[in-house]
């Protein structure tokens, strides 16, 4: 098991299954190893709740003895608390917690706009982590670069945000995985 694993890949491309997997092979290692997902995934709608809810039992059929621990917006705290030597932490996944960070719901509602500055510590604190993480630290993130160039400022930026993020976040781990069709594709670190 690699210190610190990303998993990059499209929508439906088995990122979190092979997250998943690699938490239940974690477990059934040694009775005394535990697993976390942190989910960042927040309910905004009806099928936000549907989505997250076939995600919960989903997981509970892959890797029963995986706990869930909503982390929404402070990851970097989250992973403080979650993480341990004997502990896989998943973070599932990087992609929503920057929409949380900058889409003007939650905590922010009555700003209407991104806190760059919160967002920058956030990132600063969950990097600073990731340096010396105390137990195994599986992140995943979407790759959405892939494609046209988007319309609009807004989904732009965001998609600028997001690939800097992944590049941040694949400097620092050890292994780096691409999700395609459901095949991993090792890109950095040893498979």
């Amino acid at each position: 098991m690699v210190r610190s694993e990303l998993i990059l890949g499209g929508q439906k491309s088995g990122k979190s299954r092979r997250a998943e997997a690699l938490a239940a092979d974690w477990l059934a290692r040694d009775a005394a190893h535990q697993a976390v997902l942190l989910a960042t995934g927040q309910a905004h709608d009806a099928e936000m709740r549907a989505r997250i809810a076939r995600h919960q039992a989903d997981r509970r059929e892959r890797a029963p003895r995986l706990q869930t621990v909503d982390a929404p917006l402070d990851l970097a705290a989250a992973l403080r608390q979650c993480s341990a030597a004997q502990t896989l932490v998943v973070v599932d996944c990087l992609t929503l917690w920057l929409t949380n960070q900058r889409m003007p719901w939650a905590e922010k509602e009555e700003q209407k706009q991104p806190q760059t500055q919160d967002w920058q510590a956030q990132q600063a604190l969950f990097f600073e982590f990731l340096e010396h993480p105390p137990g195994p630290v599986v992140l995943v993130g979407n790759e959405i670069g892939l494609g046209v160039i988007p319309l609009g400022r807004e989904v732009r930026q965001f998609v600028d945000a997001l690939g800097l993020l992944n590049q941040r976040a694949a400097a620092a781990c050890e292994r780096v995985t691409l999700m395609v069709a459901g095949l991993p594709l090792t890109v950095k670190g040893r498979p």
